[in-house]
């Protein structure tokens, strides 16, 4: 099951969310040319959740600015793809609801809840975490709640076949939701790690519970204009 694109208009051009793409690609190209490695790379700015916990500066740059740097960072093509792909699909929406100032706010904040949760879920932990994925669940978080109704486009395989259907969101990113608090639960459970997914969905309940704030915010700003 693979969405690809929304039937929801937007009335601005969502340039945060162009540019946050842009950047994240470019800087995944870096990593990519770069001598340092891949690795090396998510260990000097990846989020250690050891180090964020206790302040420790084990890495070249301080742990609260490993927070910002680890979200433009990815382990591999797909994992860019897929979260650039969600954050196209359902970014516009958000950012046309927000204005691009506080989008840009609302997706940097869900990224930090991201990071912490995850980071209090794991204290001990020294593997880096990298990605945009908290960030972007924020952003589904927020969809969902704004746009249940949405219909998404969506590519499903039966087999060798397949086809586009529209779905509506509330279900699409509803799946996606349980999935991740499955496989979060199945990991701890199994002490398995390679992916945050309390990461996942520390950002989705943060878009969730907080998107009508940042939307009374901006109500009441118009209100006094």
């Amino acid at each position: 099951m693979i969405p690809f694109k929304d039937d929801n208009p937007t009335r601005t051009l969502p340039v945060i969310t162009i540019s946050l793409i842009a950047i994240n690609c470019l800087v995944y190209i870096w990593e990519f040319m770069s001598p340092l490695g891949e690795a090396r790379i998510a260990y000097f700015y990846g989020a250690v959740p050891h180090n964020l916990i206790t302040m420790e500066t084990s890495q070249p740059i301080h742990p609260v600015t490993s927070i910002f740097t680890s979200m433009f960072l990815h382990g591999g093509i797909f994992h860019l793809a897929g979260n650039m792909l969600y954050l196209w699909i359902f970014g516009d929406n958000i950012e046309d609801s927000l204005g691009h100032a506080r989008f840009l706010l609302f997706y940097l904040f869900s990224g930090i809840a991201a990071v912490y949760i995850h980071s209090v879920s794991d204290p001990g932990s020294t593997i880096p975490m990298i990605g945009a994925s908290g960030a972007v669940s924020g952003v589904l978080g927020a969809y969902m709640l704004l746009f249940p109704r949405a219909r998404v486009y969506t590519l499903l395989f039966f087999g060798f076949f397949w086809q586009i259907v529209r779905i509506p969101s509330i279900i699409i990113i509803g799946f996606w939701a349980v999935l991740q608090l499955i496989s979060g639960m199945a990991s701890k459970s199994l002490h398995q790690g390679g992916i945050a997914w309390f990461a996942h969905i520390g950002g989705f309940l943060t878009g969730l519970l907080t998107i009508k704030l940042w939307l009374a915010t901006k109500r009441k700003e118009r209100h006094y204009l």
